[in-house]
């Protein structure tokens, strides 16, 4: 696994607004190093991801100082959709074959 900076896994300033709201929310900016390892999924959901264990982490820092403030923003909400499993009969969760009248 190769180490690589925010600003090169991350290129696109918007996913770093997003890694970095966590700080932004709690005025936070600077004081911590973070290193994160994050696998699977698309580069938003990535980034998604590791704002989300960054809130989390910062939601223990201090006996819960900053849970109040992440909470009101909605940062330690997880996302609770997963994919929806493949049903016997068909070609994939929903997808069937094409019904023919005649």
């Amino acid at each position: 696994m190769e180490d690589k900076l925010i600003e090169d896994a991350f290129p696109f300033s918007t996913w770093q607004q997003i890694i970095n709201e966590p700080f932004t929310v709690t005025n936070t900016q600077g004081k911590y190093r973070v290193v994160a390892k994050v696998k699977g999924g698309g580069i938003s959901g990535r980034a998604g991801a590791i704002r989300h264990g960054i809130s989390r982490a910062l939601a223990e820092i201090d006996n819960g100082r900053y849970r109040d403030e992440l909470k009101k923003a909605g940062l330690l909400t997880r996302d609770s959709r997963v994919k929806e499993r493949k049903k016997p009969g068909l070609k994939g969760a929903r997808k069937a074959k094409q019904y023919t009248k005649r």
